[in-house]
């Protein structure tokens, strides 16, 4: 798959997952963050992504953060995938510091229809679409449900932060705003508008989120610009908001792309990547999900598989442990989970979604006895191996209740293991870890010649 929408794991904890980026617990300090191909415009995240556009969001934002270290601090810690970015945990301001160069984009929306005061500036009449203003125009937006427009004094009465901070985050937005104006006036970019986002650590303002990349600006190229300033090209995702615009449904957005579309705001998020950092992308994009599997299992940030183990009864976690023992051994990731087929089996689905999803693979190991709904319910809705493993008390307890777990439905793959211990490695080896199968390998050779060494004893005697 040559895109990703989501990134989903057991083994690290997912904290937040917003319109194109999903946040992840690496430990109290540290948080990792994935930029998806996800695409979102006018408030809403449409269900067709861009290949590559995470990828180039990541790269560009990177880019960014360390030219402008020595205007303010950022996040940043390290970029350990094109996708994936390790950060600084911040306390997040909830105000955007929008910057505005050129009257466009939905000020100029509102303007056109007469408005003429933006988050407590007020501007005048006869301006003209695409010209620039004087001076640079700073208008905040909250970050809430849906973003609002608010005026200085308003986040300062209101509590978003002190007048201190707030002149820091105007000061260093601007500051910003002009580096990167005199970096890509080089370039033959312009940079129209943008915001930033700020955070802080130790009590300390540092620039989080993004910075200048085709989610967070507009750009232009400014050969075009100064021939037809009415339709400059705009090398960002302006594409997309220009064909949701013209192409309403009942005076709704459409919350899907054509392919055309898909593959111009590709294009251009790939040669904007290259305009600003001066190489085209290198990143391969042919199979993004076993690309971030292997570097995250590479920064051991994860193991490269996992088994969950599900009994139906809390009463059955001293036969669970045994196979989580064995798991375990083998440096894979476990955990237990209690769910019951008959009695809460509406919740398996959902409690279920985030192992059938997984980037990295995964096996799931049914503990229930008796009548044995658990493992079908399980096999039937699930893409991951499923192994019955019944927590049976003697030898007739297997004979009159096995067949439950051994006569599954029609197409519900699960398997039957009676003991424990054999559980846990047949579901190691669905796992098809190469680094597994060389340790199988290996001990399947101990074995025989523990046999051979054996025979030639028992022969000498």
């Amino acid at each position: 798959m040559n895109y990703i929408e989501n990134l989903t794991t057991p083994q690290i904890k997912k904290i937040h997952s917003g319109k194109v980026r999903e946040s992840f617990r690496i430990d109290p300090n540290t948080r990792m963050i994935v930029a998806t191909d996800r695409v979102s415009a006018f408030d809403q995240v449409l269900k067709t992504p861009i290949p590559g556009k995470g990828a180039v969001l990541n790269g560009i934002a990177s880019f960014w953060f360390e030219k402008t270290r020595d205007i303010i601090d950022n996040h940043l810690i390290e970029v350990i995938d094109p996708n994936i970015s390790l950060v600084r945990e911040a306390t997040p301001i909830r105000i955007e510091m929008i910057v505005r160069a050129y009257l466009t984009g939905s000020m100029w929306r509102n303007y056109s229809k007469g408005k003429r005061e933006f988050s407590g500036i007020k501007v005048g009449d006869n301006l003209k679409k695409h010209r620039r203003f004087p001076e640079l125009l700073l208008t905040p937006t909250t970050k809430e449900e849906s973003d609002r427009e608010i005026s200085p004094k308003e986040i300062i009465d209101q509590g978003w932060v002190d007048a201190d901070i707030y002149e820091q985050m105007e000061s260093i937005s601007l500051q910003l705003f002009k580096r990167a104006e005199e970096y890509l006036e080089k370039r033959n970019l312009i940079l129209v508008d943008t915001k930033y986002e700020f955070g802080l650590v130790d009590d300390k303002l540092v620039l989080i989120d993004e910075i200048h990349t085709p989610d967070s600006s507009r750009f232009w190229m400014a050969d075009n610009y100064n021939k037809d300033p009415e339709n400059a090209i705009q090398m960002d995702k302006e594409v997309v908001r220009a064909y949701l615009l013209q192409n309403k449904v009942n005076d709704h957005y459409r919350d899907e792309l054509p392919q055309e579309i898909v593959h111009e705001a590709a294009t251009r998020y790939n040669q904007i990547f290259e305009m600003i950092t001066g190489e085209a992308p290198s990143f391969d994009i042919s199979n993004v999900k076993n690309r971030i599997y292997q570097n995250l299992v590479r920064r051991e940030l994860m193991k490269e598989g996992y088994v969950v183990i599900v009994m139906g009864s809390s009463a059955d976690v001293e036969h669970c442990e045994k196979m989580k023992k064995v798991v375990e051994k083998y440096d894979i990731f476990s955990e237990m989970r209690v769910m019951s087929a008959h009695k809460n089996g509406e919740d398996i689905i959902a409690n279920m979604a985030e192992y059938d999803n997984s980037v990295e693979p995964g096996a799931v190991i049914a503990v229930a006895g008796l009548s044995n709904g658990l493992g079908g319910a399980l096999g039937a809705n699930l893409s991951l191996p499923v192994i019955n493993c019944p927590p049976f008390k003697d030898q007739t307890d297997i004979m009159v209740n096995v067949n439950s777990s051994l006569m599954m439905p029609s197409k519900t793959p699960a398997a039957t293991v009676v003991k424990p211990e054999s559980a846990a490695l047949v579901a190691l080896r669905s796992l098809n870890v190469q680094r597994l199968r060389d340790t199988f390998r290996k001990e399947v050779q101990e074995v025989k010649s523990k046999l051979r060494e054996d025979d030639k004893k028992i022969r000498g005697m």
